[in-house]
């Protein structure tokens, strides 16, 4: 009977930390674990995965976070979990980035037009400021502040600094907010009382 209760009350638990703001597209199929907000015209992707486990995940407006791909904030790999004296460290992503299908974040803080191509891997000290692209498959996973504009690509991670940052999806986000909910269920957005709470 106890046992049941905690999964009850963490089922709940989980429900109530995922604010999904007025606007956004979140398919039923996609897994959201923790404290998760998401911001107005954000998509999400049936099986992308987004998982706050370290603390909470802020998500701006315009995001499009496509399918397989991994946002999570977790521990550093020194800190256990059950540590006591570890303090929550909110994750922020900013406005209009795009994480393509499989890439893999960690980054505690995203700015505005990023780009995370397909299986493209971004590490927890990472912090991504406004216009990069992190290339297919490339890796980042140093301890820096990424320039603006900044591309990284190819096998190697070359780099160099582009002349504009990359334009918002606006196009694509229009027709997915359009076309998903014919074929797919959508979170609902939810908002909290204390009445419901006390229920």
């Amino acid at each position: 009977m106890c046992a049941d209760l905690d999964i009850y009350i963490y089922v709940v638990c989980l429900y109530i930390c995922v604010k999904i703001a007025p606007g956004a597209v979140v398919c039923v199929e996609s897994e959201i674990k923790g404290d998760v907000t998401i911001g107005p015209r954000t998509v999400v992707h049936p099986k992308a995965r987004i998982y706050a486990e370290a603390g909470p995940i802020i998500i701006g407006e315009g995001n499009l976070i496509e399918e397989q791909a991994f946002i999570r904030n977790s521990f550093p790999e020194n800190i256990a979990p059950d540590s006591e004296d570890v303090e929550p460290k909110a994750m922020i992503i900013g406005t209009n980035n795009v994480f393509e299908v499989g890439c893999y974040s960690q980054a505690m803080k995203i700015g505005d037009n990023n780009v995370i191509e397909s299986k493209a891997y971004v590490g927890r000290n990472v912090i991504l400021t406004s216009g990069c692209i992190i290339g297919a498959c490339c890796q980042v996973d140093t301890c820096e502040v990424i320039p603006e504009n900044t591309v990284i690509y190819g096998s190697d991670c070359l780099r160099r600094v582009q002349t504009e940052r990359p334009q918002p999806q606006t196009l694509q986000l229009d027709f997915l907010m359009k076309i998903l909910p014919n074929y797919h269920h959508l979170k609902k957005t939810t908002k909290i009382s204390n009445t419901s709470m006390k229920n």
